[in-house]
């Protein structure tokens, strides 16, 4: 039997674009394009990609920073039934090589300012038949704008679409091993829209508009899609380098109601003067995520803008549906009940969690575990690698390698990733609660701690941490004294060392695996492989 249709995600476009033709639906510096212009540019790239050949099932790669092409040729894909491989604009060319030749993609969309990654792309994909270039083609390129110049007005019927059928390879971060493609399929997706404008941004409408801080690639990107869906405009930054007085300068002039980031760009923006320079009374939405907030970041941002914080937990796999702090349960008063602190909230509408041991067996209430979560935003699997995603679905749940607990309320708590905790003296050591209480010291403004081999313990704690200006930088004395009575001794750091910075992924996280390796290669740790 044929399995049920389903509506093709690209309608919600098409519906925006009825409802309101005339309102701004991308807004870049003095640009403003309209609905029914976006409708109208999508449905012209899908009549010529059409005409070029590419059909139902192909994957198309895009390698572009945000634009107004990133923000609509996911469109495109959807409309065509087909799926959108999309980038890091930071990612090397040799990393773009491998996510096109691993998702076998027949098209790639790339800005002219990328030849180095259309070169390296060209020369890994054998499945690789045409260069469509945002800006000036090269020989043998095709021009994006002059692809819609030639078949605009052309009919452009979405194309049938069945509830597994791939329409988003979500590529994970590769924090272990290569990267791997999330399949996220229209049946999926819409429910994610779904769910993310009941529990994230309630109330959503024409009249909001959202302001894009991070690559459309990724959770901006789902973002995008969640205010698409109810036409509210999206805002560009002038640059790709992230400028937090320009950021207040466009939520004053837009009245810009909400925006996905994550917590290091939340804690750069409230930090930044500018903040109590511009009226920013207008948001209702500032959602996190990628990873929790540190209580005294919270703390400062909840001063600085009320209470608008809103924090979700989720994974490219199940895009974000699994929990949700919303803004009534944020507080920055330690003794309000309302604080909820460390937690990441509840159970997201429609979906289930479960706490796990190594076998698979649910963990009592408040104790620690593997987080899993099923429901109908969990993921189609992985593109090409069947080992890994029977590893991730195993047992009918999506495994999501965090550690965390759940209390008596249903709400999650997360302790650290599993591969963060390490093991000194034969206990387990969760680094981000010894974090937690570093970062309330006023001369810390960032701190990582990792687990590294040590011939005596096994391994110990390693404190990396960036100060805070001031006439008496912190030292490791102060610190060790500061968590006197505020932290058991076997959890403490055997080590620290003060950086000027924190390397980050192209999305603002800390990456401690980069730390780890940047300690060896600095010489302040020694190379346990060389031992």
């Amino acid at each position: 039997m044929n399995a049920a249709q389903v509506t093709n995600l690209a309608n919600l476009l098409a519906s925006t674009a009825r409802l309101f033709p005339d309102h701004p639906a991308m807004i870049v510096g003095d640009r403003v394009w309209s609905w029914r212009e976006i409708d109208a540019r999508v449905n012209a790239m899908v009549a010529a990609l059409r005409s070029l050949g590419i059909r139902k099932g192909d994957k198309i790669l895009m390698q572009s920073r945000n634009n107004v092409q990133m923000f609509e040729f996911c469109w495109v894909a959807f409309r065509m039934g087909c799926v959108w491989v999309p980038t890091n604009f930071r990612l090397t060319p040799p990393e773009v090589a491998y996510l096109g030749a691993s998702s076998n993609a027949v098209a790639m969309v790339v800005e002219d300012i990328f030849p180095e990654h259309t070169d390296a792309v060209r020369a890994e994909s054998s499945d690789l038949r045409h260069i469509i270039s945002i800006g000036s083609p090269r020989e043998g390129e095709s021009s994006y704008e002059a692809l819609i110049e030639q078949h605009r007005g052309a009919p452009a019927q979405p194309e049938t679409v069945q509830a597994s059928d791939p329409l988003w390879f979500f590529y994970t971060s590769g924090t272990t091993g290569k990267p791997k493609a999330g399949i996220l399929s229209h049946d999926q997706m819409d429910f994610v829209v779904n769910n993310h404008l009941a529990d994230l941004i309630p109330g959503t409408r024409e009249t909001d508009r959202s302001i894009v801080v991070a690559p459309l690639s990724h959770g901006a990107g789902i973002h995008a899609l969640v205010n698409v869906a109810r036409g509210a405009a999206s805002i560009l930054l002038p640059s790709e380098k992230f400028d937090p007085e320009a950021f207040w300068q466009l939520v004053e002039q837009h009245r810009v109601t909400n925006l996905f980031t994550v917590p290091t760009i939340v804690k750069m923006l409230v930090e930044h003067p500018a903040v109590d320079q511009y009226d920013h009374s207008s948001l209702r939405y500032v959602i996190y995520a990628g990873a929790p907030m540190y209580r005294a970041d919270q703390k400062l941002a909840l001063q600085k803008l009320g209470k608008v914080l809103v924090q979700y937990f989720g994974l490219g796999e199940v895009t974000g549906n699994i929990t949700v702090l919303p803004p009534h349960m944020h507080s920055a008063d330690d003794n309000d009940p309302n604080a909820h602190i460390g937690s990441c909230g509840y159970v997201r509408t429609g979906m289930e969690i479960a706490i796990l041991d190594e076998q698979g067996v649910e963990r009592p209430r408040g104790e620690i575990g593997e987080i899993c979560a099923r429901g109908p935003a969990v993921f189609e699997g992985y593109y090409g690698n069947l080992e890994a995603t029977a590893k991730a679905l195993r047992g009918g749940w999506f495994h999501t390698g965090d550690l965390g607990r759940m209390d008596e309320r249903g709400l999650l708590y997360i302790t650290g990733r599993e591969s963060d905790m390490y093991i000194s003296g034969g206990s387990n050591v969760y680094p981000r609660e010894v974090e937690e209480v570093l970062l309330t010291h006023p001369g810390v403004a960032e701190i990582a701690i990792v687990g590294m081999p040590d011939s005596k313990w096994g391994e110990i704690g390693v404190a990396v941490v960036v100060r805070r200006p001031g006439p008496e930088p912190v030292d490791e004395a102060a610190l060790l004294g500061f968590l006197e009575g505020r932290c058991a001794k076997y959890r403490w750091p055997r080590r620290f060392f003060f950086w000027d910075v924190m390397p980050k992924s192209g999305y603002g996280k800390i990456v401690k695996k980069d730390i780890k390796v940047m300690l060896i290669e600095r010489g302040d740790i020694e190379d346990p492989n060389l031992q």
